[in-house]
């Protein structure tokens, strides 16, 4: 089979072919402009393919409803020209063939549970941090959706005793991708975080935040594995800082030996490395073509 694959950011989009096995076979990135500059682009890269399915993991927010006759639209986002987008039929009009669809996070997941570092678990969520912070859960062989998306970037966490920073969301100021994201640190710190060194006070402050969230989220929907991906956790160092808040958070109420005594694998950084996304998008497409049972 020859599947496309979209990763579609709000900063750069990836497009794809690969095969049933998880195999990228060729792939492209552009910038993200508007959606007929943009699209006109990935409808050129997968004309002479012979696509028998695409999958979008796709920015947000985003209409996840199959029974709405807006599904498939893109939704509230900021991002120029792309509110109320419909993203499934663009391409559909172009390619009638099977189009999964999700959020960008959630088809992050999806790679890692189908060959990566969740391979054969039947949950896990994923954490990206990097300009935002998004989360896709999978939960009991399902990915999850409910009343719209998981948006776990915007939950509320106990600010730091030395952090005066006033966050940066845009609609919840000092919620965890206000205060956690790329962007916050550059703003708190006065410089990128690639520019931070390993034992800046940043690093400790990041898993402070992270590690408030990633607790909760243990305690909500009990997974059986984190992982933590995007350009923030490039810094190798937070993977031991994050654990260590998890564990002083929990103060070993969860009583699972994963918590207790194998923290390092289950706080884990992507199996896929950078390619999850793309490689859940292609597992996406699979999954339209087969036919899946409906989501939750």
């Amino acid at each position: 089979m020859i599947i496309g694959a979209i990763e579609a950011g709000g900063t750069k989009f990836i497009c794809g072919v690969g095969n049933e096995e998880g195999e990228i076979l060729d792939r492209i990135s552009f910038p993200t402009e508007t959606p007929e500059e943009t699209l006109q682009q990935a409808v050129a890269y997968f004309k002479d393919t012979g696509v028998e399915a695409i999958g979008i993991g796709s920015f947000g927010p985003l209409n996840m409803d199959f029974s709405s006759p807006l599904y498939g639209h893109v939704t509230t986002t900021p991002k120029r020209g792309w509110g109320g987008f419909d993203f499934v039929g663009y391409m559909k009009r172009h390619f009638p063939v099977p189009v999964g669809f999700d959020t960008d996070v959630n088809a992050a997941a999806f790679g890692e549970v189908k060959w990566g570092a969740a391979q054969g678990s039947d949950s896990c969520v994923y954490y990206t941090i990097g300009t935002g912070v998004g989360v896709g859960v999978y939960a009991e062989g399902r990915l999850v959706h409910g009343l719209v998306h998981p948006e776990g970037g915007h939950v509320l966490t106990r600010r730091h005793a030395e952090d005066v920073f006033e966050g940066l969301c845009p609609y919840h100021g000092d919620c965890l991708e206000g205060l956690a994201a790329g962007p916050a640190i550059e703003k708190r710190w006065g410089v990128k975080g690639s520019a931070l060194p390993a034992d800046h006070p940043a690093w400790e402050m990041e898993a402070y935040y992270l590690g408030q969230a990633i607790a909760g989220v243990v305690l909500l929907l009990s997974p059986k594995r984190v992982i933590l991906g995007g350009g923030v956790m490039h810094r190798e160092q937070l993977f031991s800082l994050i654990r260590k808040e998890v564990r002083q958070a929990l103060n070993g109420y969860v009583a699972a030996p994963e918590i207790l005594e194998a923290m390092d694998t289950y706080i884990v950084p992507p199996g896929l490395g950078d390619h999850a996304g793309l490689c859940g998008a292609l597992a996406l497409g699979i999954e339209a073509l087969q036919g899946p049972a409906q989501n939750i």
